[in-house]
């Protein structure tokens, strides 16, 4: 993009807040490839916002305030003399915008233009590399909008997932235990456990229903989390969406039915990544779960999970259980038996 060009490394200095709970800090934001670096005073990166995914709260109004689309609490404010980086940025905005398809015959050939730019685009630049480079910049709310949807497929698929007044506490308190931000039980289509953008973990009702440790179920979830590290679910959901649901993500923040349904199809199916048992260990030690409940639901005899069975980091200790009896008994009954 030409205008990209012109403006590359173009600075100014600013007032950013991360939340609106925060105080607002002095900054430094740049244009950089295709995204809004902002750095401290001692040139450290703060966050990166994608061009296309930049809107301004106060059109016309001093100080400009910028936020990323979908986070309107994360903002970034521009005084009127910084009047070269303000117009760079809606520059931009405005040539994106241009660049995005629009209904009717008059938009043709402005679509035929977007859609040659976009081919072009997909054959110079490594389809690995913007991956990575959207993984990076996608804001928390949008992967949790992303996961919520994939959660919607999915129920189509498998049921409506199980849930009752008095198991909620529950299950938001193993959560707690095990490090994420939701958890969801389902009849069937899930195998075991199943990662999903924006910290949902899928669980299914036989990890909860068929063992009385709940150190089993907590198994599952420290395993997801684990592989979530290793591999981003939201880079495994652009991974099979190609790179054109990728440079959709990047440029617009959106994703298609099309792309969601595939994915819904294809994660219930596909064998889950192996982890390696450092991995394993290390995720049950920073929670202080026991991983020999875990290995022996996998394995009875052990012998396929010799080493989450003899490494148990929990071995010889007294850790807190992960859910009182009453709370797991009551847990077992989320699906209604």
């Amino acid at each position: 993009m030409t205008a990209l060009r012109e403006y590359e490394r173009l600075e100014a200095s600013g007032l950013w807040r991360p939340t609106p709970e925060e105080q607002r800090r002095e900054i430094i934001v740049s244009i950089g490839e295709a995204t809004l670096t902002i750095t401290d005073l001692n040139d450290r990166a703060l966050a990166h916002w994608s061009l296309a995914a930049v809107e301004r709260k106060n059109p016309g109004d001093f100080p400009a305030i910028y936020h990323p689309d979908g986070d309107p609490g994360e903002t970034l404010e521009l005084a009127e003399d910084e009047t070269a980086m303000i117009e760079a940025i809606e520059r931009l905005r405005a040539a994106i915008s241009r660049a995005r398809p629009r209904p009717g015959r008059l938009r043709l050939f402005g679509v035929g233009a977007s859609v040659a730019a976009v081919l072009a685009v997909l054959l110079v630049w490594l389809p690995g590399a913007m991956l990575r480079h959207t993984v990076q910049v996608v804001p928390e709310i949008k992967r949790q909008e992303i996961g919520a949807a994939l959660l919607d497929r999915i129920e189509r698929v498998a049921g409506r997932a199980c849930t009752t007044p008095e198991t909620g506490p529950v299950l938001d308190a193993l959560a707690r235990r095990t490090g994420v931000r939701r958890l969801v039980v389902l009849r069937t289509g899930v195998k075991a456990a199943l990662h999903l953008p924006g910290g949902i973990v899928l669980l299914n009702r036989s990890v909860i229903e068929d063992y009385e440790d709940p150190a089993v179920a907590a198994g599952h979830i420290l395993v997801e989390r684990a592989r979530a590290q290793d591999l981003d679910p939201l880079a495994e959901f652009l991974d099979h969406g190609g790179p054109v649901a990728t440079f959709r993500l990047l440029t617009s923040s959106h994703v298609t039915q099309g792309a969601l349904d595939s994915y819904a199809e294809r994660v219930l199916v596909a064998p889950r990544p192996a982890l390696d048992d450092e991995s394993i260990l290390a995720a049950f030690a920073e929670a202080d779960v026991p991983s020999s409940p875990y290995a022996y639901a996998r394995d009875i005899t052990g012998e396929s999970v010799l080493g989450l069975i003899e490494a148990d980091p929990m071995a010889g200790r007294d850790p807190a259980p992960v859910l009182p009896d009453r709370d797991w008994v009551l847990l077992q009954g989320i699906c209604g038996g």
